[in-house]
């Protein structure tokens, strides 16, 4: 697998639809974006209104950036600290992202969440993020300036299932 991580070409851009962003609870980790991505996909469903339309996702090794026709939102490398494709929403990737500010009555994380054309984008776009943090870690590395942590996700969705119900019956 880490063949296909480390062959990956930045920049890539990935044709998706923005499902959304919602509070995540923490920094890493699947149980942190199950909820907030099911509560976005449940919005889109319930809503007269359509998904938005579809946008570039263009990873680099300075992070994520949104592009559409009227608008770009950047995220920093820095600031995306978890990327996944969804164990139960196989078409959704989703991030977690630092907020640069933080409100003090927020949580400082937001998952954004993106519909894709299909599980395979979803995966190449996590592989693709995988890529970035892997770049990132080797610039970081190389000057010593940063301390930032970040985690991305290449378990299948069966493994993931399998370690979300673990931690579920441990609580």
């Amino acid at each position: 697998m880490d063949e296909d991580i480390r062959y990956q070409r930045l920049p890539q851009s990935f044709s998706v639809r923005e499902l959304g962003s919602s509070e995540a609870r923490g920094l890493w980790g699947i149980k942190h974006t199950r909820k907030p991505v099911d509560l976005m996909v449940a919005k889109a469903k319930s809503s007269s209104t359509p998904l938005q339309p579809q946008v570039e996702l263009r990873i680099t090794e300075d992070g994520c950036e949104i592009i559409g026709d009227k608008f770009r939102k950047n995220f920093p490398i820095h600031t995306v600290s978890y990327g996944v494709q969804d164990l139960v929403y196989t078409r959704v990737f989703c991030m977690i992202v630092v907020k640069e500010q933080i409100s003090t009555d927020r949580k400082p994380f937001d998952c954004v969440a993106f519909v894709c054309e299909s599980r395979q984008a979803a995966r190449n776009l996590t592989y693709t993020l995988a890529t970035a943090f892997q770049a990132y870690s080797r610039k970081v590395r190389s000057t010593g300036t940063s301390k930032s942590r970040f985690a991305i996700d290449l378990r299948t969705a069966d493994e993931l299932e399998m370690d979300l119900k673990k931690v579920d019956s441990e609580a």
